[in-house]
C-alpha cells in the first residue's frame, strides 16, 4: 500500500503472465478495433442512422419515426406528435448523453482513449509520423528519443512519409465515405463506388471530406481533439467537475526515481500531455494509459514499482493535494 491508500499492481506475474500494461493495452486494442468496426457497418446493418431519402432514421434494423408524416396525414393529433418526438427522439439523445457524462465524471475522457474510431486513427498516424520525423505531431519543437520505453531502438526514417501520408489520406476517404452512409442508402453509396457512378453531390461529399479530413488527420488531429471535439470537451468539464474522479496519479515523493526514463510518459501520450502535473493541465487526457504503460516498463527493476497508476477516491483527492503543492516537474524529475 502507499501513502495515498492505493494498492501498485506487480508488473510481472510470478508464472511469467502478461504485464497489466500488455493485457490493458491488448484490451484497448480489441475495444477500439472492435468499435471502429462498428462505426463501419452500422449504416449497413441500420443499426444507426438517418435516411435523407427515406426521411425517417433507423435503430437497430428498425425504422424509426417520430409521428411527422402520420400527424400531417390526420392519423395522430398534436397530442401524440409531441409525446413521440419526447419519447423517439428527445429521450434516446439525453439518455445517451447523460449515460456519457456519468461515465466522464467516474473514470474520465474513457469513450475517447477506448473506443472513439477519430482517436485511434490518431495514434496511427502519431506512431507513423514519429518513425519518419521523430516526432509524433509536426508542432512538437524536439525529436523524442529514438528508442521506446523498453529499450527498443526506434530508426528514423522520412521514407516513413510514402507510408504516412496515403495512409492519412486512406482514412480520410473512409471517414468521408463511412459518414456519408449515415446519411444515405450504404449499398447505394458502396454500389456506385464500385461501379464510378457517383452523383455530382456524392462526389462532392467525399471529395471535400476526404480533402478536409486529410489536413486535419496530418496537421491537426490532436488540436481538434483538444479544443474542438465536443464530445470530448463535455466529457473533461464532467471529469473535471469531479475530484475524486480516476486520474493518472503520481508518486512525486519518489520523482527522483524519474530521472532514469527520460520523461518516458511525457512522449508517450498522445495528446502530448505532461501525466505528471495537476489535473487542471490534464483537461483533455483521454484515460488511455499508454503513460502508464510507459511507467511500467521503464521501472520494471524498481522494488517500489511504478511511479504512475490510475487512482480514484480519495487516492484521487490526495494526489492532487501534493501535486498542487509542489513545484511542477520539469525534465526527466
Amino acid at each position: 500500500m502507499t501513502s495515498a491508500g492505493h494498492r501498485i499492481i506487480p508488473i510481472v506475474a510470478a508464472d511469467g503472465a502478461r504485464s497489466p500494461g500488455q493485457r490493458r493495452k491488448r484490451l484497448r486494442f480489441y475495444a477500439q478495433t472492435g468499435f471502429f468496426v462498428l462505426f463501419v457497418l452500422a449504416p449497413v446493418f441500420n443499426l444507426l442512422r438517418y435516411d435523407l431519402v427515406a426521411e425517417h432514421a433507423w435503430f437497430l434494423g428498425m425504422e424509426w419515426h417520430i409521428g411527422l408524416d402520420d400527424y400531417s396525414a390526420g392519423r395522430i393529433g398534436l397530442g401524440d406528435l409531441w409525446l413521440n418526438i419526447g419519447l423517439r427522439l428527445f429521450a434516446p439523445i439525453i439518455g445517451a448523453g447523460a449515460a456519457l457524462i456519468w461515465v466522464s465524471w467516474k473514470w474520465g475522457r474513457l469513450y475517447c482513449g477506448w473506443l472513439c474510431p477519430h482517436f485511434s486513427v490518431v495514434e496511427t498516424i502519431n506512431r507513423l509520423m514519429r518513425r519518419a520525423i521523430g516526432k509524433p505531431s509536426l508542432w512538437d519543437t524536439r525529436q523524442l528519443p529514438p528508442r521506446e520505453p523498453d529499450g527498443t531502438p526506434i530508426r528514423y526514417d522520412t521514407r516513413w512519409w510514402l507510408i504516412t501520408v496515403p495512409l492519412a489520406i486512406g482514412f480520410a476517404f473512409v471517414w468521408a465515405v463511412v459518414l456519408l452512409t449515415y446519411l444515405l442508402p450504404p449499398f447505394e453509396i458502396y454500389g456506385n463506388l464500385v461501379s464510378a457512378t457517383l452523383t455530382r453531390n456524392q462526389f462532392v461529399f467525399i471529395t471535400a471530406g476526404t480533402v478536409v479530413l486529410s489536413i486535419e488527420f496530418l496537421f491537426a488531429r490532436h488540436l481538434f481533439c483538444r479544443y474542438a471535439c465536443a464530445v470530448g470537451f463535455f466529457q473533461s468539464l464532467a471529469w473535471m467537475g469531479n475530484k475524486a474522479a480516476m486520474v493518472v496519479g503520481f508518486e512525486r515523493d519518489r520523482a527522483a526515481d524519474c530521472a532514469s526514463c527520460h520523461s518516458a510518459c511525457d512522449h508517450a501520450c498522445p495528446m502530448r500531455l505532461k501525466p505528471r502535473n495537476v489535473k487542471r493541465m490534464m483537461f483533455t487526457c483521454t484515460q488511455c494509459a499508454q503513460c502508464i504503460s510507459a511507467c511500467e516498463t521503464t521501472q520494471r527493476d524498481n522494488p517500489d514499482g511504478p511511479l504512475l497508476q490510475w487512482v480514484s477516491g480519495e487516492a484521487a483527492r490526495h494526489n492532487e493535494a501534493v501535486l498542487q503543492a509542489r513545484k511542477p516537474l520539469r525534465g526527466g524529475q
